[in-house]
C-alpha cells in the first residue's frame, strides 16, 4: 500500500508513542488527524510539526472512555481532512489494580478506553470507508502473554485487543487489513523516570530501552505491507521470550 496522499486517524496521537506514530506518518506523506483527550497543547504542537513535514494536520478531541463518542471522531476527521483510509488505535490508560481490588467502575472505564472504543471506532471507520481499501493498526502490550500482577483490568483489555485484531482482520477482509504492534519497554510509564525503564530493560535479551522509533517504523511497515493481516508484531527487545 502506498501511504503518501492518504489520511490517517491516530488516537492518542499527541504524546508519547502516539506522537511518534503521527510524525512518522507525516514524514511518509500522510495527512494526519490527531485525536487527544486532555492534551490540547501537545496536540497543537504535534500538528505543527506534522505540517512542517509538508502534510495537512488537524486535531480533535473526544473522550474515548465513552465509546459512544467513537463515531464522532471519524466524522471530525472527515470534516477536517476528508475520508480517512488509515487508523491507528493508540490511545490507552495504564491503571494499577489487581483482581482482588479492581472495582466495577475502574474495570468499565479501562475497558471502554482500551478495548471498547477501538472496536467501535474501527466499526465506524470501516463503514465510512465503504468499498475502498484501508488499514488498521492496534497498539497492544507484550505482557498479554505473561500478565502484569498490578495492571489487571488494563492487561485483560489489551488481551481483548489481541483477539479483536485477529477477529477484525477476518471480518473486514479483503478491503481492510488489521494488524497490531505489541509493545515492551519502550518508554518509562507516566510518573516513572528513565532509570525505572532501564531496570526493566536489563532483563530483556537486547538489554536496552526501545524508544518510540522502532514502534513507528513497525506501524508504517504494517500499513504498507498489503499481504499481512491479523498479525501481532512484538516490538519488545525480545521480552516475550523471557
Amino acid at each position: 500500500m502506498e501511504l503518501a496522499g492518504r489520511t490517517a486517524i491516530v488516537t492518542g496521537g499527541a504524546v508519547r508513542v502516539g506522537r511518534a506514530i503521527t510524525l512518522a506518518l507525516a514524514a511518509a506523506g500522510v495527512d494526519v488527524f490527531i485525536h487527544y483527550n486532555r492534551s490540547a497543547g501537545p496536540a497543537e504542537d504535534t500538528a505543527a510539526e506534522a505540517r512542517a513535514l509538508g502534510v495537512r494536520a488537524a486535531i480533535g478531541s473526544v473522550d474515548l472512555t465513552d465509546p459512544a463518542t467513537a463515531p464522532d471522531l471519524v466524522a471530525k476527521a472527515r470534516d477536517a481532512l476528508g475520508p480517512a483510509s488509515l487508523l491507528v488505535n493508540s490511545a490507552s490508560g495504564f491503571p494499577e489494580d489487581t483482581l482482588a481490588d479492581v472495582t466495577l467502575e475502574r474495570w468499565r472505564r479501562t475497558h471502554d478506553l482500551t478495548l471498547t472504543s477501538p472496536v467501535f471506532l474501527t466499526q465506524a471507520f470501516a463503514a465510512a470507508l465503504g468499498n475502498q481499501d484501508g488499514a488498521v493498526v492496534n497498539v497492544t502490550d507484550v505482557k498479554t502473554h505473561r500478565p502484569y500482577t498490578k495492571r489487571f483490568s488494563y492487561i485483560v483489555a489489551k488481551g481483548g485487543i489481541d483477539t479483536f485484531t485477529r477477529a477484525a482482520a477476518v471480518a473486514l477482509a479483503p478491503t481492510i487489513r488489521v494488524n497490531a504492534v505489541a509493545l515492551g519497554v519502550i518508554l518509562p510509564p507516566n510518573g516513572e523516570d528513565e532509570s525505572y525503564a532501564r531496570r526493566l530493560a536489563d532483563d530483556l535479551p537486547l538489554q536496552r530501552i526501545g524508544g518510540t522509533e522502532p514502534v513507528a517504523d513497525t506501524v508504517l511497515f504494517l500499513l504498507r505491507n498489503d499481504f499481512m493481516t491479523g498479525e501481532i508484531v512484538h516490538v519488545d527487545g525480545g521480552g516475550h521470550l523471557v
